[in-house]
């Protein structure tokens, strides 16, 4: 075999890195006691063109094992195997000399070969594979830079790469992949939003389903379920096996970055695909089992589950801190992204003994990451084993998905009462949440809908969930949705139950765009996907979940509605105030920064718990912006006739009523006029909304 030769390697970068004729080759085990390097020729082969033993005292710096291997190239694969204890009960170990593992840093990975059934009961199964990455440096980003965003004013959507233009009517080149969402840039654009948030896109097992999915023919589509975090899926690229195919993803986020749009990817470091006792050893089992994973101490064959998923990621444990840290870095030097949303970020705060820490290391280390600190980080600020942290997630610039918002709202616009003190409390911003701690509105991402749970159109459309399709007889996904179907259930030709399903749905639209915070809305929301109630669609990777391009057309009403509330919140910087409202002037001699009123002016209803109606005046905050009265009247049947609030040379405009047909639901400010009168009738279920402008008397 005298076409590669090896000599010592290097500690860092862990994973395969070519460089000089070769690639080093580095990956950390503190517990084995040997380690075999297996290259392959090309990902699909079976049978290895090079072998090579790694021994502690010759190939490992402390607990790094590393080799460098000269002959080989960009584009072969290889696999590790470890050789340990495996006396899994008394100390965690899970080494197998006979098992081929896959490496937690590989750039690139390939599943072609995959079977996790199989994997499960046969170490000799074949495994995802690693395949060495071309050099990372080489790619021209054509001098274009991740645009400069303020928090203030992001606005952020959330998206599946695969299912955005996987559909038919999308009618790209390369449907379901990074190339199919360059195509879609000018739709984006657009929109009018600053962000697009990513659901999972570091590789994930798509076979790690319950057997009855399973059965069925259908596959982890959501894709949390990860087990290389330093790869991008496979399938989301046109041609996998392209050695260059990293530059597809490069190419995507350039494009989203010419156009001023940011790349944010939701990230799962809570656990992954690996699964629990029963599921397959793929590499950190192999590798680090007892370091990487929450093990149960009395058993340690078992492992402590706060995430529903089987298993959970140990991530205060130094080597963790040091692995997550250095992915995250990795993805910001090489690929340019602007954010991470973690799933279950409650997970990142628990210690080693699997309590809350307010001082986690992982967390403050990503807070005070240089490399991380033009980024976004955003917290989904729970998790399954019953932590709950919206308001109180550690660490000052994180960000959390509000998730006293989105129920909150979604009770107070079914019409539920009893609520307005806390509604007027998150459309402010939720100061109780993030104001005792020294942070303010844009600490609040706030949402009506995401992945997780109904659509917009499936909110206003089911009071059940309908998740039959899952194969698990309806049992998976949230019973507690705060919906309402407007008198039947799913689909219907009455005009008068979607007539108002449509003002629904735009009333959520509208209260989102008009809170405090940082919105974030559900691709396809804009023109009412429906996934037929299924509240859960993690397993379909079908019309389900795919986005319907048809329904820009059938739905242009509230794609119209949506493009023009993103356009009247950018035009309004009250909208979008990095503190909090004081409920006093700004300057002397000014109004109160916000008026609150109830069916009367000055009159809040705060103590009435048989109301739900809410309206306030919010004043402008830079010269020429106009003064903002919103009028919320959730009342099932009452019209209200309201008197609008007499400011000193100011005069009110109509520039929202949700009541009222398109293309008179939203105003654009050359077709608003003076409104004369002093009272306006609030038909039942709707948003109202007046600018009021300056006039010389």
């Amino acid at each position: 075999m005298s076409r590669f030769k090896i000599r010592k390697g290097k500690r860092f970068p862990l994973g395969a890195t070519c460089m000089d004729g070769g690639a080093n080759f580095s990956i950390f085990s503190r517990h084995a006691s040997s380690l075999e390097l297996l290259l392959f020729e090309t990902p699909k082969d079976k049978e290895p063109v090079f072998k090579v033993s790694l021994l502690p005292e010759k190939n490992r710096d402390f607990y790094f094992w590393n080799i460098f291997v000269e002959g080989c190239h960009p584009g072969m694969a290889y696999n590790w195997r470890a050789e340990g204890p495996d006396d899994t009960s008394s100390s965690g170990f899970r080494f197998h000399k006979e098992r081929l593992l896959l490496d937690p840093w590989a750039r690139m990975v390939y599943d072609g070969l995959w079977d996790r059934e199989r994997a499960k009961r046969d170490v000799k199964a074949p495994p995802i594979r690693g395949i060495i990455a071309p050099c990372l440096e080489d790619y021209d980003w054509e001098g274009v830079s991740p645009p400069e965003h303020n928090p203030e004013d992001a606005i952020i959507y959330e998206m599946h790469v695969r299912g955005f233009t996987r559909h038919p009517s999308s009618k790209v080149k390369n449907p379901g992949t990074f190339s199919g969402i360059i195509e879609k840039i000018p739709y984006l654009k657009s929109l009018g939003i600053s962000h697009i948030e990513l659901l999972p896109i570091m590789a994930f097992d798509e076979q790690d389903v319950p057997e009855g999915v399973r059965k069925l023919g259908l596959k982890n589509y959501w894709g949390y379920s990860p087990h290389s975090f330093f790869a991008v899926h496979p399938h989301y690229f046109v041609n996998p096996l392209d050695l260059h195919c990293l530059d597809e993803f490069r190419d995507m986020i350039k494009a989203l970055h010419k156009e001023g749009i940011g790349v944010i990817l939701d990230v799962v470091f809570n656990h992954t695909s690996e699964g629990g006792e029963d599921g397959p050893v793929i590499n950190f089992k192999g590798l680090s089992n007892r370091e990487f994973y929450h093990l149960d101490p009395k058993d340690r064959r078992k492992y402590i589950d706060f995430t529903g998923c089987g298993n959970t990621v140990n991530c205060n444990h130094p080597q963790v801190v040091f692995f997550i840290i250095e992915c995250l870095e990795y993805w910001v030097k090489y690929f340019h992204i602007d954010g991470f949303r973690f799933d279950l970020a409650s997970v990142l705060a628990r210690g080693e003994d699997g309590k809350p820490m307010h001082h986690a290391p992982v967390v403050w280390s990503l807070e005070f990451s240089r490399a991380l600190s033009r980024v976004e980080l955003i917290a989904e600020a729970w998790d399954a084993g019953g932590l709950y942290q919206v308001g109180g997630f550690p660490g000052y610039r994180w960000q959390e998905w509000n998730g006293r918002y989105r129920d909150v709202l979604r009770q107070f616009i079914r019409g539920d009462k009893g609520l307005i003190n806390e509604v007027a409390t998150r459309i402010a911003g939720s100061s109780d949440l993030y104001a005792p701690s020294g942070r303010s509105p844009i600490n609040s991402i706030n949402f009506i809908t995401c992945h997780d749970g109904f659509t917009l159109n499936d909110l206003v459309s089911y009071e059940r969930k309908h998740n039959e399709a899952n194969g698990e007889d309806n049992r998976d996904g949230s019973n507690e949705n705060f919906s309402c179907n407007y008198g039947i259930e799913g689909e219907t030709k009455d005009r008068r139950i979607l007539s108002l399903r449509r003002r629904q749905a735009k009333n959520f639209m509208a209260a989102l765009f008009l809170s405090l915070g940082v919105p974030m809305i559900l691709s396809g929301d804009e023109c009412l996907r429906t996934q037929r109630g299924n509240n859960n669609a993690w397993c379909q990777d079908n019309e389900i979940s795919w986005f319907d391009w048809r329904l820009l057309k059938r739905n242009s009403g509230m794609l119209r509605f949506t493009r023009r509330i993103i356009e009247f919140r950018k035009r309004h910087p009250a909208l979008r105030r990095r503190h909090f409202l004081a409920g006093k002037p700004l300057k002397k001699g000014e109004i109160p920064d916000i008026l609150w009123h109830g069916k009367s002016l000055n009159e809040p209803p705060w103590n009435s718990g048989d109301e739900n109606f809410l309206a306030y005046t919010l004043a402008s905050i830079q010269e020429e912006e106009p003064f903002l009265h919103v009028i919320f009247n959730m009342e099932k049947e009452e019209e209200v006739e309201v008197e609008l609030p007499e400011l000193e040379n100011v005069t009110w405009h109509l520039a929202i009523d949700t009541s009222r047909p398109c293309p008179n639901d939203i105003i654009e400010p050359e077709r608003q006029s003076p409104f004369l009168n002093r009272k306006y009738l609030v038909r039942p279920r709707s948003v109202v909304v007046f600018e009021g402008r300056y006039f010389v008397p």
